[in-house]
């Protein structure tokens, strides 16, 4: 829910949902560049290039951690690293499948590091958000987009598959075919009536139930303080005393829900592009439908001073041209060259891809240009690009199912229909672009099959270490006013804030973040109450 762009539930009934997809996110903007080019002919320029160490250890000592018999021989485990993707290391490591019951199974999570290039301090994990994006593939792929040379020279880079996503144990739910039709499906009947109600609440239940099928046992177990729980086992099995972490987007939920249950094992955390914990299912919905339409109008905005922007009049003339974009394409779906149809839903999963980071908002003139003209293909392009889906119809990786699973254990749901056209009606309200398509989705969770486990509230981790909170003014998936409310309600949070456009913020803004995050990190040097960058 809350770090993607499409809220859990029946993926028809609401296109834009919960906002920043951390590590999809954060990699899918240079990935969108790349695949967008492919269908409008621009060049592009620029990789991802990096060093490593030519030695590292190939076991790690697990830290002398007192905990209970049951839970000691995950403890004690001894990591065992093999070399993989050219000079990282890679292992895995055992974890309960239930905490609460220790001896009733086990799953396994992934890992890969970069041994520190310099003199090592530590181990640094990283989540890169989503629920569901796949911490391995982050530091796999994008090691220099996760840290920049500094924190690599201090600290072995880790990167991780929470439970239920990616290598790790995973939840598993629809063939690429099932889920071209659970993500793209269209609808029939208008949206917030009886039919359309009733129809996504059949395609919720069908996917709940292939999710029961093919995921078995560990379905029920993949909340995030399950995974926090397994990010404390996995500082222990490393070696570390202490919890350095670095969490973007949903991965700052995983950070404070561990300083929650660990206060006294945090080290330095890092927390950037933060959820608020205590903001209920649709508090989430009603900022975000507010924070993506703010920044899309900042984007018509610099638009309009462009010549090649597809739009003329005022900033309102524009906003109003998507509106009527988005209900053109309601009523009547462009069909794309493969034959799948380009609906509001869609639409809208393609307009908020690139408002994750400005530097990618020339795809959104691509985008509008083509659909005026009758084209769905740059519209699928950047949607399949947010859901991972490649030019042959195949899925990179699990993120869209485990995506659901978490955030349907971690929120509470009401699918009652009058509620939810009071919400619809607040949400068009609120945001009158994007809000009318992120209504509807507690269809989703409320059919699923297990109930959820998790507690909304404040997480005040009392007695932790310094907590470093990031946030972005005009941050449209975890907006700014949650950033300020975790370092409000964390004990020992402190607020730096990115004044600026875009998700996220550290090692993509400016030497001002990079400095005092990195400063943090090495240092333990915390900034100035009331930092601006």
């Amino acid at each position: 829910m809350i770090t993607r762009t499409r809220r859990p539930g029946a993926a028809r009934s609401g296109a834009a949902r919960s906002g920043a997809r951390g590590a999809r996110d954060r990699r899918a903007i240079r990935t969108v560049a790349v695949a967008v080019a492919a269908v409008v002919a621009l060049t592009l320029t620029g990789c991802v290039t990096w060093f490593l160490p030519s030695k590292a250890p190939t076991t790690s000592t697990p830290a002398p951690d007192k905990v209970s018999a049951e839970l000691q021989p995950y403890y004690s485990q001894v990591l065992h690293w093999t070399a993989c993707d050219g000079g990282k290391q890679c292992t895995t490591v055992k974890a309960p499948l239930d905490w609460n019951d220790p001896g009733a199974g086990r799953i396994e999570l992934a890992l890969i590091r970069q041994p520190a290039k310099g003199t090592k301090q530590g181990s640094l994990l990283t989540n890169p958000g989503g629920p569901g994006a796949s911490g391995f593939d982050f530091v796999k792929d994008s090691v220099d987009y996760v840290a920049d040379a500094t924190l690599q020279d201090h600290f072995d880079i880790v990167g991780f598959d929470p439970r239920g996503v990616g290598r790790s144990t995973a939840v598993k739910c629809y063939d690429a075919k099932q889920m071209d039709q659970y993500l793209y499906g269209i609808t029939p009947g208008a949206r917030g009536s009886d039919q359309w109600i009733a129809e996504n609440t059949t395609v919720a239940k069908d996917f709940g139930e292939a999710c029961q099928k093919n995921t078995g046992a560990p379905l029920p177990k993949v909340d995030t303080v399950s995974a926090a729980r397994d990010l404390d086992l996995l500082r222990a099995t490393l070696g570390d005393t202490k919890l350095n972490y670095l969490g973007y987007s949903y991965g700052t939920y995983l950070g404070a829900v561990y300083a929650g249950l660990y206060p006294g094992k945090t080290g330095r955390l890092v927390l950037d592009g933060a959820l608020d914990p205590a903001a209920t299912n649709f508090e989430v919905t009603e900022v975000q439908a507010k924070g993506f339409e703010s920044a899309l109008r900042a984007y018509l905005t610099n638009c309009l001073t462009q010549k090649a922007c597809p739009f003329s009049g005022t900033v309102d003339d524009a906003m109003s041209t998507v509106a009527q974009l988005l209900a053109a394409v309601e009523k009547s779906p462009i069909q794309n060259s493969d034959g799948r149809e380009l609906g509001a839903n869609t639409l809208v999963t393609a307009i908020i891809t690139p408002l994750y980071d400005a530097t990618a908002w020339s795809y959104l003139d691509k985008l509008f240009d083509s659909v005026m003209k009758g084209s769905a293909s740059v519209a699928f392009t950047l949607a399949d690009t947010y859901n991972n889906r490649s030019a042959d119809g195949t899925y990179a990786d699990n993120s869209t199912e485990a995506f659901v699973a978490i955030n349907c254990l971690d929120y509470t749901y009401d699918a009652d229909p009058a509620l939810m056209r009071q919400q619809a009606a607040e949400l068009a309200k609120a945001a009158p672009v994007i809000g009318p398509y992120m209504a509807y989705g507690d269809i989703g969770c409320a059919n699923w099959p297990y109930k959820a486990t998790g507690q909304r509230g404040p997480i005040s981790a009392d007695g932790s270490a310094p907590i470093l909170v990031v946030g972005t003014t005009n941050d449209p998936a975890t907006p700014y006013v949650w950033a300020k409310n975790l370092a409000s309600e964390l004990q020992n949070g402190h607020l730096l804030t990115y004044k600026g456009e875009g998700h996220t913020a550290y090692n993509k803004s400016n030497s001002c973040v990079n400095d005092t995050v990195d400063d943090y990190l090495v240092k333990g040097t915390l900034p100035e109450t009331g930092k601006t960058c």
